[in-house]
């Protein structure tokens, strides 16, 4: 009798023991990779934060190149300068998203104002130049947008499933938030010939 209840504790503390081990691993591996998820989160905030700095950088240039050739339009020019200020400044991804809209906004307008009224400048070599710089970082930031959307889906994912969906709330890690177009973005621009 002895023997047998000895052989069932044993069997039972060492199962207890087991689920306790395997619990404890879950929790450091599910710890583990959520911050592994923030850290990528916020290595790719930082990419587009980089290339909306670039573009940043790139609009002095774009505004002295057009000096040049335009007694431009103050109010315009300092709706970009303001724009450029506000995405300089910005901190998140929905402040981002939100300074980024009003900068291409800006410079839409902008620069379509001043290529209307100086057609002779869309053949400047500087002009063109810059133009194809704007748009290169413009792909870049549309990269850097779509990679971060889906490390957030990912980490998104992995704190909701479960069981890591328990160690999430019990570690206080919470979903993060998209990299969304402005309201502006849906709507369709207005082309005049």
């Amino acid at each position: 009798m002895k023997k047998g209840l000895i052989i069932t504790l044993a069997v039972t503390g060492g199962a207890i023991i087991l689920s306790i081990l395997i619990l404890v691993i879950m929790g450091i591996t599910s710890y583990n990779g959520f911050v592994a998820g923030e850290e990528t989160l916020k290595e790719k905030q930082s990419t587009i934060s980089v290339q909306l700095q670039r573009r940043a950088d790139l609009i002095p240039n774009f505004v002295e190149t057009v000096k040049g050739y335009s007694d431009y339009e103050q109010s315009t020019f300092l709706a970009v300068t303001e724009a450029r200020t506000a995405v300089m400044k910005a901190n998140g991804a929905e402040e981002q998203a939100a300074a980024s809209a009003q900068l291409d906004n800006a410079i839409d307008v902008w620069v379509n104002a001043i290529t209307e009224a100086y057609p002779e400048l869309k053949a400047s070599e500087q002009y063109v130049a810059l133009q194809d710089e704007l748009a290169g970082t413009e792909n870049r930031i549309a990269k850097a947008r779509t990679d971060y959307n889906e490390s957030v889906s990912e980490y998104n994912k992995s704190i909701r499933r479960f069981p890591k969906n328990i160690f999430a709330s019990m570690f206080g890690f919470e979903e993060a938030e998209y990299f969304e177009a402005d309201e502006a973005a849906n709507t369709v621009p207005k082309v005049e010939f």
